[in-house]
């Protein structure tokens, strides 16, 4: 695997904001960053139209990453900036090389009012299949989005970094997804706030019922597993804050509130090979769609 950031570019606004994202991230990390424009031939009816001809689709195949290189250079002085055009589907494209990097980010069309996604079939078919770490970055998306407002209340990218957000199941606590949650916060030295979100069994909720006591019991059993599974990444993340949150509820309902306050919120898909293709997961899914800021899907075991 080489260490690099990879990010898909088509000229949407979508794709620009993910390629702004990306030059971000890399610069955090101090990675190089990659543009991949995945160039699909033309059918050779196409190739025959005057406006809609082969020339013409080169043409506008090459100025796209051209104008995105040089554009990303001079905005991000010092960041190692290269484009590939690749032939072939986008999906399968993007699935191909997000395995070769370090991470890949990819664009998704805003949903109007306060934050969400509207993922495409081709966001979702790499989320699912991608085995790398995927971010989604809304259209409009600015990096003083991802900081704390000044003391005016006025967003800035000079102002702290808000927290990194994690999703975490503690009965399958990856090593990659807590990793990955966790260089996240220390590159940006900010806080990382991990949300375990639960939901009592139905012998529980009658418990519950009647015993206020079998409450308190099973929150405090929930929070004990919590801290366990981040006590040897705390040990190894010494310099980062972290807030627990053991909560009672849909686990998906959580992130999505947390996310209105958050700059990256981070996710887990667990990789099965299914006869019949790949699924993202159900909280992965729900987040991806209604979260207000980037959302990073961790794939592992």
């Amino acid at each position: 695997m080489e260490r690099i950031v990879v990010t898909g570019l088509d000229g949407s606004a979508e794709s620009r904001a993910a390629a702004e994202w990306a030059a971000r991230e890399a610069q955090l990390r101090d990675l190089p960053l990659k543009l991949v424009h995945v160039w699909e031939p033309v059918p050779e009816p196409m190739a025959q139209a005057p406006l809609l001809g082969a020339e013409t689709m080169q043409h506008w195949s090459e100025r796209i990453p051209r104008d995105a290189v040089d554009g990303l250079r001079l905005r991000h002085p010092g960041l190692q900036v290269s484009a590939e055009q690749v032939p072939g589907g986008p999906a399968e494209v993007l699935t191909r090389v997000a395995g070769d990097a370090e991470l890949l980010v990819l664009g998704s069309r805003g949903l109007s009012g306060v934050g969400g996604f509207m993922v495409g079939s081709v966001g979702l078919s790499v989320v699912a299949h991608a085995e790398r770490p995927v971010v989604l970055v809304r259209a409009g998306e600015q990096a003083a989005d991802e900081h704390e407002p000044d003391p005016a209340g006025i967003p800035s990218a000079a102002t702290a970094y808000r927290p990194v957000v994690l999703g975490l199941d503690v009965d399958s606590a990856d090593e990659a997804l807590l990793q990955f949650a966790f260089e996240a916060a220390a590159v940006r030295g900010t806080t990382l706030r991990v949300v375990h979100g639960w939901s009592p069994s139905p012998y529980e909720v009658y418990s519950l019922s009647v015993s206020p006591e079998t409450q308190q019991l099973l929150a405090g059993q929930r929070a004990v597993a919590l801290a366990a599974a981040l006590e040897p990444w705390r040990a190894k993340y010494p310099n980062v804050e972290v807030v627990e949150e053991a909560v009672v509820g849909v686990p998906a309902h959580h992130l999505v509130d947390a996310s209105r306050t958050a700059s990256l919120v981070v996710v887990g898909r667990r990789i099965k090979r299914r006869r019949f293709g790949a699924r993202i997961g159900a909280v992965a899914h729900a987040v991806l769609h209604h979260a207000a800021a980037p959302v990073a899907v961790v794939a592992h075991h």
